[in-house]
C-alpha cells in the first residue's frame, strides 16, 4: 500500500504511532521550511495528508471480529500468550 510506504508505518502499527509518523512527516515538508521549492514542498505535503486520510478511512471501517475465539486470542495475559506459542514447559539454563 502506497500510502503505508509513504507514511513509513509497520506492518502493524496503531493509531498513536500513525498520528506520529503523520505529525513528522507534515512538519518536515511544509512549504515554510523550503523557501527555495515551495512547490515541491507543496506536492509532498498533499501526498501526505492524502495517505494519512487513506489510512484513517481503512482504520476506521475496518472490521473487528468479536467472536470469542477471536476475542480470548486478542485479549490475553503474557503468561497465557506465551503457553499458547510456546507449551508449558519450563526449562532450565
Amino acid at each position: 500500500m502506497k500510502a503505508k510506504s509513504l507514511l513509513g508505518l509497520r506492518e502493524k502499527s496503531t493509531l498513536k504511532e500513525i498520528k506520529d509518523k503523520y505529525k513528522n512527516l507534515i512538519k518536515r515538508w511544509h512549504p515554510d521550511k523550503f523557501k527555495d521549492n515551495v512547490e515541491k514542498a507543496t506536492k509532498m505535503s498533499a501526498k501526505i495528508n492524502e495517505a494519512y486520510k487513506t489510512i484513517l478511512e481503512y482504520t476506521n471501517h475496518y472490521e473487528y471480529p468479536f467472536d470469542e475465539e477471536s476475542i480470548k486470542t486478542k485479549c490475553q495475559s503474557p503468561s497465557d500468550w506465551m503457553k499458547e506459542r510456546f507449551g508449558n514447559k519450563k526449562e532450565t539454563i
